[in-house]
């Protein structure tokens, strides 16, 4: 078993709480790059094994920041193209 340091996400709530995600991947599509996190602890509003997906974005400084997807239709095609990855990925590990 490899032993990675997970990448950890601080992110705050709409009341300035802070929270814990761990990245759990990330990928591009159609020139956008988004990311998958997992909360690090149980979070009230975010179900057990739920991913929250965020579009990553770069500030005038050239910082990466992560944004809501407001766009219902971009977010689905982000969420299917990511059960696909995860499909194809399990399927490889199945064949070896």
């Amino acid at each position: 078993m490899e032993n990675t340091e997970a990448d950890i996400i601080t992110l705050l709530d709409e009341d300035g709480k802070e929270h814990e995600f761990e990245l759990v991947d990330a990928i591009e599509l159609d020139g956008e790059r988004y990311a998958f996190l997992a909360p690090v602890e149980e979070a009230a509003d975010v179900e057990e094994d739920e991913v929250i997906i965020l579009k990553v974005h770069q500030d005038e400084n050239g910082e990466d920041i992560l944004l809501d997807i407001e766009d219902d239709d971009e977010w689905e095609k982000v969420a299917n193209a990511w059960q696909e990855m995860i499909e194809e990925d399990d399927e490889e590990e199945s064949n070896e």
